[in-house]
């Protein structure tokens, strides 16, 4: 499981995009456990698979 700091980092985008992209979304499947945002590597991982296909 990534955090959204670890996600953005993977990703190249700041952590502001992953928020905007939650709120439209667009972005990668996220889990929260209590306050925290987390997010599965297999989830991201087809999330930019579908990304490449568009």
């Amino acid at each position: 499981m990534l955090d959204i700091g670890e996600l953005a980092a993977y990703l190249g985008v700041p952590v502001s995009t992953i928020y905007d992209w939650r709120t439209n979304g667009r972005g990668p499947t996220a889990y929260r456990f209590g306050k925290r945002l987390k997010f599965a590597i297999s989830d991201v991982r087809e999330w930019v698979a579908e990304q490449r296909g568009r």
